[in-house]
């Protein structure tokens, strides 16, 4: 037999014994701990009367730029950084976000390694996902897992919900809060939280997208002022009949899961799963768009937001309000 490029044999195709597929397994997860764990450093926050909590962090510049959560350095007086070569420094708190869960830290050390972002929104359920943390400052800690879910919502300590939270199987130890969770290739598409007590044996995180979002922020203002709407939802598809009789260009918008009491989203009449589409001439193709108009626009300016419901479009007024924190 041969084939039509050039007359060679085709050999058949011999398929992997479960044990060389677990090794192609391990050695993908190994390859990407030993690629980004010299990224990843142990967080040391002290505040006053001694109190102080310790978390995980990771590098995402050369000049020292760290990410972690929130919640590991928010109040603190004193923060330090370890690396896993036994390195210290000092950890300036460059800004905080606890609307995000998410904070950027800056050490001055040389020579260090620092971890890329992928695009979150091209995250698929079902690919590996692997979580690091540096939880005593002198080695990682690993688990490894798939995606199993996207699209999560769960309150941050401000009582925000924070939206498109990544879900997998891989346990978050104790001290990973504020790691990354990576892909095989060692790109963070995810910031590993453990704010939700019952997240046992399971694994959350804030979205690489939004993280280096707010990270860009948090580095070129030290805040984030952002207006708030009191909305919790996630991206969804719009039906392409339902883009067609409407003539709308965009294919996606914001599904609404949950209304706060008293917010603007009910003031305005918002209803749950209403599908957010326009804010003013603004398309929301997704959660991330959302947040990222409430940064740029002024707070407190009264705006149209159009909703699909049921089916049909319906415009209403809302007035976005600055939220801010001690």
């Amino acid at each position: 037999m041969s084939d039509s490029l050039g007359g060679s044999s085709l050999r058949p195709v011999i398929p992997l014994s479960d044990g060389e597929l677990l090794d192609a397994y391990s050695q993908a997860v190994a390859s990407t701990v030993q690629q980004a764990g010299p990224a990843v450093v142990h967080i040391q926050a002290r505040a006053a009367k001694g109190r102080g909590g310790s978390g995980s962090g990771f590098l995402i510049s050369p000049d020292g730029f760290v990410m972690t959560n929130s919640h590991v350095v928010h109040g603190a007086e004193t923060v330090r950084a370890q690396t896993p070569d036994g390195r210290e420094s000092r950890a300036e708190v460059i800004g905080d976000d606890p609307d995000t869960d998410l904070a950027v830290l800056r050490i001055d050390l040389p020579e260090v390694r620092h971890l890329r972002f992928a695009d979150s929104e091209r995250i698929t359920v079902g690919q590996i996902a692997i979580a690091i943390g540096n939880p005593l400052g002198l080695d990682n800690t690993v688990t490894a897992g798939i995606v199993s879910a996207l699209g999560r919502t769960f309150p941050s300590s401000t009582g925000r919900l924070i939206d498109n939270v990544l879900q997998t199987d891989a346990a978050l130890n104790p001290g990973n809060s504020g790691g990354p969770l990576l892909d095989t290739r060692g790109r963070v598409i995810g910031v590993n939280t453990a704010i939700i007590p019952a997240a046992q044996g399971i694994c959350f995180a804030i979205g690489s997208k939004t993280a280096e979002f707010v990270a860009s922020w948090l580095i070129k203002e030290g805040r984030i002022r952002r207006g708030y709407v009191g909305v919790g939802g996630q991206d969804v598809s719009i039906h392409e009949r339902v883009a067609r009789f409407h003539q709308l260009r965009q294919r996606s918008g914001i599904l609404v899961h949950t209304i706060e009491k008293g917010s603007a989203a009910e003031e305005a009449g918002l209803e749950a799963n209403d599908i957010l589409i326009w804010l003013d001439h603004e398309e929301l193709r997704s959660v991330h768009e959302l947040h990222r108009l409430l940064v740029l626009r002024e707070p407190n300016r009264k705006s149209r937001l159009t909703v699909l419901r049921k089916h049909e479009l319906v415009h209403l007024w809302i007035t976005p309000r600055e939220r801010a924190y001690e």
